[in-house]
């Protein structure tokens, strides 16, 4: 089991820069969403670019598993770990299993799951990751002159669902002014049976004076059963006083908004 930060992992371009060599690749898109039913197939396609300007890639496709923790972070393990695992439904062409792009050269994957007709599980989502490594680690300089090795990696989250699939549902358990840390402490629940993705907005009212400090919205992302602590920093700056935190999460439409408010006195 590893964590698979967001410096590593990014869910924006996927795009690794290493040294001065410049050696990276760019997978496009990162999430791929997939619907199927047992015995039927969903094809999608990824873009795979070498973006380094002097050396040519030898690439291999791989399989894992990934969830969130309870902060929304990345979990990732060897593929078919997890009950949600997809990766045995998982399959790519033979001549897109090892690849060699020139620089500045890209190539389209056919990334297609599978459901076996056998399938009487449970959970109506799954999901995995696709990776896509580089196997001829290339020469390269430390920040300190020393010669070294790079080699890149990237990957894909896949997302399959049953067709029944589609409720989305948050609750917020609990909202709390812990004082020693400064920050509100939000608890909610994906009670759905999808991925839910959205933002969280909060506004801080101070009760005296009406003055309202708003904060950036912050972007979320769950799995259905996910039970997720999020910790918001008051505001820099914020003066003492008797305030009504209001948090509203925005996952759809109008009909998709969960709201939260607490009062607390920050002294």
């Amino acid at each position: 089991m590893s964590r698979l930060s967001f410096l590593f992992f990014s869910f924006l371009s996927l795009l690794f820069f290493h040294g001065n060599a410049q050696t990276g690749i760019s997978v496009s898109p990162p999430r791929l969403y997939f619907e199927s039913g047992n015995g039927t197939s969903n094809t999608q396609k990824v873009t795979v670019t070498n973006v380094s300007a002097k050396n040519s890639l030898d690439l291999a496709v791989s399989l894992g598993d990934w969830e969130y923790d309870g902060k929304g972070e990345n979990m990732t393990y060897a593929p078919n770990t997890l009950p949600s695992s997809c990766a045995s439904w998982v399959s790519v062409k033979k001549e897109d299993n090892y690849f060699t792009l020139a620089p500045g050269e890209k190539k389209d994957i056919d990334v297609t799951i599978t459901v076996p007709n056998t399938f009487s599980g449970q959970l109506p989502v799954h999901t995995a990751i696709l990776y896509v490594s580089q196997m001829n680690p290339v020469d390269d300089v430390d920040h300190k002159g020393a010669h070294i090795k790079v080699s890149v990696r990237s990957g894909i989250k896949l997302f399959h669902k049953l067709p029944a699939a589609g409720t989305k549902k948050l609750e917020i358990r609990n909202l709390t002014y812990e004082k020693s840390t400064n920050m509100v402490n939000l608890l909610f629940e994906n009670q759905g049976d999808v991925w839910t993705d959205g933002k969280i907005y909060t506004d801080f009212v101070n009760t005296g004076n009406g003055k309202k400090t708003s904060l950036d919205p912050v972007i979320f992302y769950t799995m259905p059963g996910n039970k997720r602590e999020m910790n918001i920093p008051l505001p820099a700056g914020l003066e003492k006083g008797k305030y009504t935190a209001s948090v509203m999460m925005d996952y759809g439409d109008s009909n998709s908004l969960e709201l939260g408010e607490l009062s607390f006195s920050y002294e």
